[in-house]
Order: structure tokens, then sequence, then C-alpha cells
């Protein structure tokens, strides 16, 4: 089964920089769905949703994608609600809109999500661009199979080599802390440092849930 990937999409420089980052990992297998939150299910919006979610189909290029317009009062309740019901495993998001370039800092909805959410989580830097996977940054404990996995996986596709550093990296993946329930995402301090700190893409594993990019699965 491929990994299903939804990217919070509304048409702003940093969502756009979701895209990109949604480019490289559909160039790994994920199957992307683009999703814009509408909060006001009275407000007469719905096809102004659609023709930017449009939009940011054509901005992929040849990367396939579906759309969805989500009504919900609260942008990461209504990504939750419809990953649970897509029955995606990744999130994907810009980051906040006063991030300086070249540097990550969570959305809000980003963060209600990283505190206990059941989707892997991903994050662009602002201003991000996509550019070859040649070495990824392993955040992530002997014991977390599941952020290892999905490592492997990753470099078995880009023909990557994996590190344990969070600079120089072209991808950084972190999991998830011992006592995070399963499939929960739930990061330590030392990764939300690292998270900031670092100017690669982030991808934060769910605990116990390896992503399957379509590579041979390691078994640590």
């Amino acid at each position: 089964m491929s990994v299903s990937a939804i990217v919070s999409y509304d048409g702003t420089p940093n969502d756009d920089d979701a895209l990109a980052l949604a480019r490289v990992l559909a160039g790994a297998g994920a199957e992307l769905t683009l999703a814009y939150v509408r909060h006001d299910p009275a407000a007469p919006d719905a096809a102004w949703a659609q023709e930017l979610l449009m939009r940011g189909v054509a901005a992929l290029g040849d990367t396939a994608a579906q759309t969805r317009v989500v009504v919900n009062p609260s942008t990461s309740q209504g990504l939750r609600e419809l990953a649970a019901s897509e029955q995606a495993q990744l999130v994907i998001f810009g980051s906040d809109y006063r991030t300086a370039c070249g540097r990550i800092a969570p959305q809000r909805s980003t963060q209600a999500l990283l505190d206990g959410g059941s989707t892997a989580i991903a994050i662009a830097p602002a201003g991000y661009r996509a550019r070859e996977i040649e070495t990824i940054g392993l955040l992530a404990g002997l014991d977390d199979h599941a952020s290892i996995d999905t490592a492997h996986a990753l470099t078995q596709h880009f023909q990557a080599t994996v590190t344990d550093r969070s600079y120089n990296i072209d991808l950084l993946i972190v999991g998830s802390r011992p006592e995070a329930q399963v499939g929960r995402t739930l990061i330590s301090a030392q990764a939300e440092n690292a998270l900031v700190g670092t100017a690669a893409p982030v991808l934060v594993v769910a605990r116990g849930v390896a992503l399957d990019f379509h590579s041979p699965i390691y078994i640590a």
C-alpha cells in the first residue's frame, strides 16, 4: 500500500513550499491530496476554494493529485478528520508565514497535529525549492523501528546516505517519543530544537508506524 499524503494548501507562499516537498515525496511513491479547510460553512467561497486547489494541482506539474475542500472551524481538526476518512498516513505543511527563508517553524495547525496527532507530519522550510535527496538525517532512538524503516526506505529510493546529524542534509526524519501511543506523534524537546534549527525539510514519524515508500523494508 502506497503512502497516502494530504497537503494543507491555501495558496500562500509557504504552502507553495509544501507543494515542492510534496513533489519530492510523490517521487518516492506518495499519493497526494490537496486540502483546503473552510472555516465558515455559510461563506459563499466553495467555488473559489476549489479553484484555489486546482491552481495548486497545476503547480505540481505532472504530479497527480486529488483535491478536497473541508468545512471546519479548526484547520487542524478539519485535517485530522480528513486524514481519518481518507486513511491518510501523512500530512504535509509549509512553515509559519513569519518564518525566515531557509528555516522551519510549525504553523499553529501543524503544532496541534504534532502533539498527539494520528499521522506522520512533514514540514517544508520557508522558501523551499525541491532538490535531490542525497543525505538524510535521522533523529530517533535505537528501538524506533518505524523511523529507522522509513529512513531506510527513502535512502533506498533516493540512493541517499543516512546520518545522525541535523545539518548539511537534504531531509531530516524525526521519531516520536517512546511514551507516545502507537500511531501517534509526540516529539521531544531535543527534537523540537533540531526541527527549528535545521534548514532541511522535516518528516516526523508516528510511533510504531513506518511509511512505506515502495522500497525494501529494513528490519532493525
